[in-house]
């Protein structure tokens, strides 16, 4: 296999993997996919730590032998996250808040991969985060996305992701109020802090 030819044995200490709007089995259209799925493979056999967000999160899941499927319906705003009764109980999810507001645009979701411990769900997508051991991390939601990155996203997008629906906001409804991404960006300290903390 490539990548076990040319991997070094400890290159590095962690991995993130971040989002994008393709599905993670579209690879005749994204030709990278493959490899990449490959790659991350490669480090969660290496141990390396891996934390995946959004995309990044599927990819993870599809990695470790999960099916990535459209979810019941779109979630793109502002929608609280739920911490499952097995987190607190994880190493990977035990500073977790019960119940913490996170932003999110997907219209795909991850099935939990074998051995997988569920760490968060919302109303709209049940599988929000999961914790694979205690060095991968796989997040459904967006905690990275500040207020510039989130309108520009919107006003670049054509897709169909603003047709109404029970979880779909408007641009105008999730940049009302910029403050809500500093919270958000300082939430996303306390959800990985443990996953760094085991580095």
């Amino acid at each position: 296999m490539y990548f076990e030819a040319t991997f070094p044995p400890t290159p590095w200490d962690l991995v993130v993997v971040l989002g994008g709007p393709m599905n993670v089995d579209e690879e005749q259209k994204h030709p990278w996919l493959g490899p990449e799925k490959a790659f991350i493979r490669l480090c969660i056999d290496r141990e390396v730590a891996v934390l995946g967000i959004c995309l990044g999160g599927q990819l993870i899941a599809r990695a470790l032998g999960a099916r990535v499927v459209r979810n019941a319906h779109k979630e793109i705003g502002w929608y609280d996250i739920t911490r499952a009764p097995r987190a607190e109980n994880h190493p990977l999810g035990k500073q977790w808040p019960e119940k913490v507001e996170m932003f999110h645009w997907h219209g795909d979701t991850f099935e939990l991969p074998r051995g997988a411990v569920l760490l968060a769900s919302s109303e709209g997508c049940e599988n929000q985060a999961f914790a694979w051991g205690d060095r991968v991390l796989a997040l459904q939601f967006h905690c990275e996305f500040t207020g510039n990155n989130a309108g520009a996203l919107a006003e670049g997008d054509e897709s169909e992701d603003w047709k109404p629906g029970p979880f779909i906001q408007t641009p105008g409804d999730f940049t009302a109020r910029p403050e809500r991404f500093d919270l958000l960006n300082r939430g996303m300290e306390v959800l990985i802090a443990p996953w760094l903390e085991l580095l």
